[in-house]
């Protein structure tokens, strides 16, 4: 069973309930892509939000239901890469890290988002 337990070092490719400012609805699913030792010693984590839909792009990338735990077919804005302080975690990780396909689907997303000219 997914710990609730926020003192713990959330893991990359995570997914975790976030309470976020400005977001009517927070908390909400995020996954959480920064590095593993980051996420050990740094107050705070990068993390992609996860939607229940918005519009495709190059930037989106869907994940399924049952993938990290989260219960609906969702997109990863990757566009919208934020990051967050460990006191803003509410819950998680919600299951079992992503596959690590989606990760490098999620990394060239952010890449593409910041205009990476190689990608």
């Amino acid at each position: 069973m997914p710990t609730t337990d926020t003192r713990s070092s959330p893991r990359r490719g995570e997914v975790w309930t976030v309470a976020l400012l400005r977001d009517p609805h927070s908390p909400r699913p995020c996954l959480v892509i920064s590095e593993n030792t980051r996420n050990q010693y740094a107050p705070n984590l990068l993390v992609v939000p996860i939607f229940s839909s918005a519009p495709q792009g190059p930037t989106r990338v869907a994940l399924r239901a049952g993938q990290g735990g989260v219960l609906h077919d969702s997109v990863l804005m990757c566009d919208q890469l934020i990051t967050v302080l460990r006191d803003d975690l509410v819950r998680g990780p919600l299951g079992q890290p992503v596959p690590v396909s989606i990760l490098k689907a999620v990394v060239l997303a952010i890449r593409i988002a910041v205009g990476d000219p190689t990608v």
